[in-house]
């Protein structure tokens, strides 16, 4: 039964209609699209209720990164994009829906881009193939039939052969031109759910769909220090003491939370070591990302071999991305000294992606020549935007596995926009 909504404003829907939506809420979450996940359920149940219950201002990212994911109330929505990405993927998802056959009759549902309040409006209006007029030409006389003709005059009877002959022709000929445009609408829709899937998907769907826990291989840094320990009876007294601490730069690990987030949105389990502690074995187990370069000695072996890789002089006063197809090129340079004078420099990063022959599994670096280079690095892999430019160039090279030269303007020792310098395909 189809029901026509009968109000612009969701608030002011009948008690029926709101009822048929949720319904539809239901159905949807029951398709394979949803029913493998834990999180999309309760994300599209919550905005759905609330949008009906007339409370559109609850649906905003920072609640729906408090109430479902369980952030705290002061967590930064700007470097946590959990809920960002758990809505695009949910887009996605619902359009997958609607263009399945037989959903045609149901009431629809949407997440429009840049807003996480749902849309709705009624089934779409499907033409029967009932109400197409018969042509002239597909009128079929009794001759055609392959009847008796009588001829009055002479009073002989005649056996038509040649149009029964025309009918069975006629008929396979048809049969073959329906099965080719069956055929060419199936591919059609194949190429059509192509160009649909977005840069995003392209990108991270292997490491997603690998089934295998996710490894962050990290920089790490050992340090005998000292630590103040506060007393349980009295906090405010501290306790001076000395320890061995493993510290991570804050950089590193904002571009682990950005990650993070990715893989949680999708149930995908992840695990973090020190890249001191990381062994071949863990990198043999499922996908790797690593974060951060010349202190991350994975990071290093990794890179050596391909086309962009990291270097530095002898005494360590300068660092930059080498191309080995240009060895002499080294203006994607850190000075270390103006770096520490100034905090005001140009940074640069790579981020790749491709399977790692010693492993066989999918390797993700992300990492700069300073620290705000990991930053962008970061960045850059979890916005659909910037991977949209590297996934159409990988699309144009026809190649899967990519490597990418970016930059960024440090002011201050804060990162701006990532740029693409370079791109690298095989």
């Amino acid at each position: 039964m189809q029901v026509e909504l009968s109000a612009a404003n969701p608030a002011d829907f009948t008690e029926v209609e709101k009822a048929s939506i949720e319904e539809q809420v239901e159905r949807l979450l029951q398709n394979p699209h949803f029913s493998n996940s834990r999180r999309f359920p309760t994300f599209l149940r919550f905005v759905v209720r609330h949008t009906l219950a007339g409370q559109a201002d609850l649906v905003k990212e920072r609640t729906l990164g408090i109430e479902i994911f369980g952030r705290s109330a002061t967590y930064d929505t700007s470097s946590d994009p959990i809920v960002r990405v758990t809505a695009a993927e949910i887009r996605k998802r619902i359009a997958q829906y609607y263009q399945e056959p037989g959903h045609e009759q149901e009431i629809r549902i949407s997440l429009p881009a840049g807003s996480y309040v749902p849309q709705f409006h009624g089934p779409q209006v499907q033409t029967s193939a009932d109400s197409f007029p018969v042509l002239a030409h597909e009128q079929t006389s009794a001759a055609e039939t392959g009847a008796l003709a009588v001829l009055p005059l002479s009073g002989q009877v005649v056996r038509p052969t040649r149009q029964s002959h025309n009918f069975g022709w006629n008929f396979w000929m048809g049969f073959g031109v329906a099965l080719l445009g069956i055929c060419a609408a199936f591919s059609g829709i194949l190429w059509y759910r192509s160009l649909q899937r977005s840069a995003f998907d392209v990108f991270w769907e292997p490491i997603l769909n690998s089934g295998d826990p996710v490894l962050f291989c990290i920089a790490d840094q050992n340090q005998y220090t000292a630590i103040a320990l506060r007393d349980a009876d009295d906090p405010a007294h501290q306790t001076i003491l000395k320890d061995n601490l493993t510290a991570v730069v804050i950089d590193d690990l904002s571009t682990v939370v950005k990650i993070a987030g990715v893989l949680q949105a999708h149930g995908t389990k992840y695990s973090l070591k020190g890249e001191g502690s990381t062994t071949l074995t863990d990198l043999r187990s499922g996908p790797t990302v690593f974060v951060g370069a010349f202190d991350n000695a994975w990071t290093l072996r990794l890179t050596k071999s391909l086309r962009y890789h990291f270097a530095n002089n002898a005494d360590m006063t300068r660092f930059w991305i080498a191309d080995s197809n240009d060895p002499k090129r080294t203006d994607w340079a850190i000075d270390r000294a103006k770096q520490q004078a100034t905090n005001n420099y140009r940074d640069y990063a790579i981020v790749t992606r491709f399977t790692d022959t010693n492993t066989g599994k999918i390797a993700i670096v992300a990492a700069g020549v300073g620290r705000g280079g990991t930053n962008v690095a970061g960045e850059f892999l979890i916005d659909p935007s910037h991977l949209a430019e590297a996934i159409r160039a990988a699309h144009a090279a026809g190649k899967q596995n990519m490597e990418i030269v970016l930059s960024t303007e440090i002011i201050d020792g804060q990162p701006g926009t990532p740029k693409m310098e370079a791109e690298y395909f095989w």
